[in-house]
């Protein structure tokens, strides 16, 4: 989004929101690679068997719903950005468990 101060207010605010229609529109077109989300959610799963079996029940559910939030958070992101279906699921999906990509 360029600024330029001398084009009037309603001219800006058409630009503006112009351009976060094309890029919300590329977003929502872009394939989702979920390679590194499948990682992630392998250590998230890793990690509450291996509460499951030493911690607490409440320790488990805890983190569990924690990572449950969070991709439900992803999911009305995403569902807010105007992405339905099967996209979605991919766009939150990778949101939640593509931390991974970084590791």
């Amino acid at each position: 989004m360029n600024f330029d101060e001398n084009e009037p207010q309603a001219v800006r605010d058409q630009r503006f929101a112009a351009e976060r229609a094309e890029g919300r529109e590329r977003r929502r077109s872009a394939p989702v690679d979920v390679r590194p989300a499948h990682f992630g959610a392998g250590i998230v799963v890793v990690a509450l068997v291996l509460i499951g079996r030493f911690g607490t029940f409440a320790a488990l559910g805890v983190v569990g719903g924690i990572f449950l939030l969070w991709f439900a958070v992803a999911l009305a992101w995403v569902h807010a950005d105007g992405d339905r279906g099967a996209h979605a699921l991919r766009r939150a999906y990778r949101a939640a468990f593509g931390w991974a990509d970084w590791l």
